[in-house]
């Protein structure tokens, strides 16, 4: 099996699709150790379930899911491999998950179609491809294990790295350059609003005096910092004291709550009515937007006291969660990075209403 590869372009907006069965950078068709480098690396998150939510809008021919955040491929796979009947659209702004996802999905080639694209370009895609509406969109949001496992790439604060995390190294602000170049009050409030830090005045003032000295490169240097700025008393619960900073940065280096916002309105829009949408979120302030998004779908708009709701007026989406569900006890023992997922799902029970 073979197929032509695509270059991308350096812009994610438009960039050509990343064909799957032949190795991107070059190299041969896919090979068994390969696809199983990737599947150790990668488990994906409440698996079962989201295969479980989008099941009954896949199982028919002509059905077309996307799977906005490919990583390393493993809810992809199972995608394909469970719903033969069905087409995957999958999309990442990392070029080495790209990459090494189309490795992994090399036997499916003739039904996969991978793009160097962000989640919230999805309309974009969808448009570019000729595909007007679609029956499923998985999103796994968050840091990959490919992403955390790389130190050079910087996301994890349990190793000396270079302060980058960008998702797509190509493009964009490092983690260095807003440390080193964002005014006092603009630190506060992106460690405030993305990591809930309650320390990050503290903190920040002790950044602005160290980069004053040599501006901030490695995250050791980072850690360390933070734990001689915060009390004792906040350093002895919560795990790593430099968590929520880390996790901070990286939100605002790669924009994710911005590029959210937009995704999952888009990817409603995306669906046919049946069709459904499945999210995993791994923060607060991930889930909380994704649930007010959903939960507005599934509302009436229409004003109070009305005794019939026209048409015009009637929820658009189905909930098909009770809240966020959680990953099991079993799941959280096999794999740790589960143990903070939220998981909220909702199907499309009517078209939007145009006047």
């Amino acid at each position: 099996m073979t197929t032509e590869e695509q270059p991308a372009r350096e812009e994610p907006t438009g960039a050509p699709d990343v064909a799957v069965g032949q190795d991107p950078a070059g190299g041969g068709p896919f090979r068994d150790s390969l696809q199983e480098s990737a599947g150790e690396r990668h488990r994906p998150v409440m698996l079962r379930r989201c295969l479980d939510l989008l099941a009954p809008s896949l199982a028919e021919p002509g059905a077309t899911v996307v799977d906005c955040t490919l990583g390393l491929g493993g809810h992809s796979e199972a995608l394909l491999s469970t719903f033969p009947a069905a087409r995957l659209i999958a999309l990442d702004r990392d070029r080495e998950a790209l990459r090494l996802a189309g490795e992994r999905l090399a036997p499916y080639a003739d039904r996969a179609t991978l793009v160097h694209a962000v989640y919230d370009e999805l309309p974009d895609v969808l448009a570019r491809l000729g595909v007007p509406r679609v029956q499923g969109v998985l999103f796994d949001l968050g840091v990959s294990s490919m992403q955390l496992d790389e130190a050079e790439r910087g996301f994890a604060y349990a190793q000396d790295a270079p302060l980058d995390m960008r998702m797509d190294q190509t493009r964009g602000r490092s983690a260095a350059d807003v440390l080193n170049t964002y005014p006092p009050g603009e630190l506060v409030r992106v460690l405030r609003s993305y990591g809930e830090e309650k320390q990050a005045k503290r903190i920040v003032e002790a950044v602005v005096r160290e980069r004053e000295k040599e501006p901030f490169s490695h995250s050791a240097r980072l850690v360390e910092l933070i734990r001689d700025a915060l009390p004792q008393a906040v350093k002895r619960t919560g795990g790593n004291p430099a968590k929520r900073t880390f996790q901070a940065l990286r939100i605002e280096v790669n924009g994710e709550l911005d590029v959210l916002e937009r995704a999952v309105p888009a990817a409603v829009d995306a669906l046919a009515v049946g069709g459904r949408i499945a999210v995993l979120s791994y923060h607060s302030l991930e889930d909380r937007l994704v649930k007010r998004v959903l939960t507005a779908g599934a509302d009436s708009t229409a004003p109070p006291g009305l005794p019939v709701v026209p048409e015009q007026y009637q929820p658009r989406l189905k909930l098909l969660t009770r809240g966020a569900e959680l990953p099991t006890e079993d799941e959280i023992a096999e794999n740790r990075r589960a143990a903070p997922a939220r998981l909220r799902g909702a199907e499309r029970i009517r078209e939007a209403h145009t006047s």
